[in-house]
């Protein structure tokens, strides 16, 4: 095995033991499944009109910023897991072990919502928006729990079987979005737009409500850079990835776009549920057109989607905890690949283990549910910090000295330059703005000190993990024992 990037090298593109088992349909299809989501569609629309104008900065100052430094990192350094061997080359295995770890732990709250969220749609293919297991943990949990489980074995079979689900998941992604713009289009031919979409109206507002949401738009567009874990296992990463996420990229914006203004027409914006309101927006225009038929059609492409937003998820982050285990700073077994299928199984696993609990805890006592809403909202720092080191190994790595393959981007290196400079003032802003306490909330200092503290001691764990992996290292290399894959 050729040095980890993290040391300070390249790992010469693929571990041994993994098989390339994604094209470029296959990446995608990858990139919007795991970019674009129906749930922002809702929390936009219920923003209001001015959403509209707000994705497209957003895609201007976030996604854009975000895939150019991707692409052009990926066509660099093709290496199974992605940031974390970029931040690795650039800063040393402190900052790379410490950005896995944020992106890693940001992630595993990720999958009860997007379960959760798949549950509650689950029931609009029978119930319309009511239905007595609504209020019911015991449902939330055990179909959280039963994804979750089924989602892995999937994974841990290896990419060739667990892209699958990912792909489908794209493919629904497409069709209840055609669906919703097609019955947002009749709904504004024959009863006119329920919310009305007016100049002022498309103008964002300045005010601290609007500053917030504009903060969390900037979560929207996480993903771009989530394919390159999984270099490893892609054929030829260097051409792949960036032509897959210029392929993707206008099928995101426009599902989110076009999404969007869909929920606006159909119902008004003050009565969209952040949560549930494009299965809202798809029942109401159903009823008024007497097509009953389609919110269970809407509902079961939902679930679809949110099985292979899971799947796509589980399986790259998964790689985190897999190239770790390769260089020692986790236990040498996180770094072992299946011997049938050539998948990180242990990795996926422990995370699944991770999940599960997570999930449970969502659906449990107050007390315990009221501490998995204050993990959720830490999440929200500790998935942009990952960012921030991203766009600075951006302009780290560009300073030094160009290769035959790199990507030939516009403008050359001052274009990496800018963009990450951009994107490193969006992800600085969506940080702060992710810290400001709600307007009901009671006790605003309280609520800022719990994220900031809980924080602290999330990377306080992550340091205290590098330093006993680093002693592992430093054993290992005394006892001249090879790291899994060698």
């Amino acid at each position: 095995m050729q040095a980890a990037g993290p040391r300070g090298g390249s790992r010469g593109g693929t571990e041994p033991g993994l098989k390339r088992a994604l094209g470029l349909t296959d990446v995608t299809l990858y990139f919007v499944t795991a970019t674009s989501s129906l749930q922002w569609v809702a929390t936009a629309a219920a923003a209001g009109p001015s959403a509209l104008t707000v994705w497209l900065i957003g895609a201007l100052t976030m996604f854009v910023p975000l895939s150019v430094c991707t692409v052009w990192l990926a066509s660099r350094h093709p290496d199974q897991g992605g940031l974390y061997v970029w931040t690795g080359l650039a800063f040393g295995p402190f900052a790379a072990f410490l950005t896995g770890w944020s992106y890693w732990t940001s992630n595993l709250p990720y999958f009860a919502g997007m379960l959760y969220f798949a549950a509650g749609s689950a029931l609009w293919v029978t119930g319309g928006g009511a239905h007595p297991l609504d209020a019911s943990p015991a449902w939330f949990i055990s179909f959280a729990v039963g994804t979750l489980a089924f989602v892995t074995v999937l994974n841990v079979r290896g990419l060739g079987v667990g892209k699958w689900l990912s792909n489908a998941g794209a493919w629904a992604r497409f069709l209840a979005t055609l669906l919703l713009v097609v019955l947002g289009a009749i709904a504004w031919w024959r009863f006119g737009p329920a919310t009305p979409i007016t100049p002022a109206a498309l103008r964002p507002g300045l005010g601290l409500n609007d500053l917030i949401f504009w903060g969390a738009i900037a979560f929207a567009f996480a993903g771009p850079e989530s394919a390159s874990l999984m270099g490893g296992e892609i054929k030829n990463p260097r051409r792949t990835v960036p032509q897959a996420l210029a392929l993707a990229a206008p099928l995101i914006l426009l599902i989110y776009v076009t999404g969007t203004l869909a929920v606006l027409v159909s119902i008004p914006y003050q009565q969209t549920s952040a949560l549930y309101g494009v299965m809202q927006a798809i029942d109401h225009v159903g009823d008024r057109l007497g097509l009953g038929w389609v919110t269970p059609l809407a509902a079961s492409f939902t679930v679809v989607t949110c099985l292979g937003s899971a799947s796509a998820w589980l399986g790259s982050v998964a790689r985190i905890p897999f190239v770790a285990g390769i260089d020692n700073f986790l236990p040498t077994s996180f770094g072992r690949l299946h011997p049938r299928y050539g998948s990180p199984a242990n990795a996926l696993t422990t995370q699944t283990a991770i999940a599960m609990a997570l999930a449970v805890m969502g659906q449990a006592g107050t007390s315990v549910k009221g501490a998995y809403e204050v993990l959720v909202n830490l999440m929200v720092i500790t998935q942009m910090l990952p960012f921030l080191i991203l766009f600075a190994s951006a302009i780290q790595l560009a300073r030094g000295a160009p290769a035959a393959y790199d990507l030939k981007i516009p403008g050359g290196r001052a274009t990496v330059v800018a963009t990450a400079l951009v994107g490193l003032f969006t992800t600085l802003g969506a940080i702060v703005l992710s810290l400001v306490p709600r307007a009901d909330e009671p006790n605003k200092l309280l609520a800022v000190g719990k994220v900031v503290g809980m924080t602290a001691l999330l990377l306080a764990g992550g340091v205290a993990l590098y330093l006993n992996g680093s002693r592992r290292r430093a054993r290992l290399a005394l006892l001249s024992v090879p790291s899994p894959g060698s």
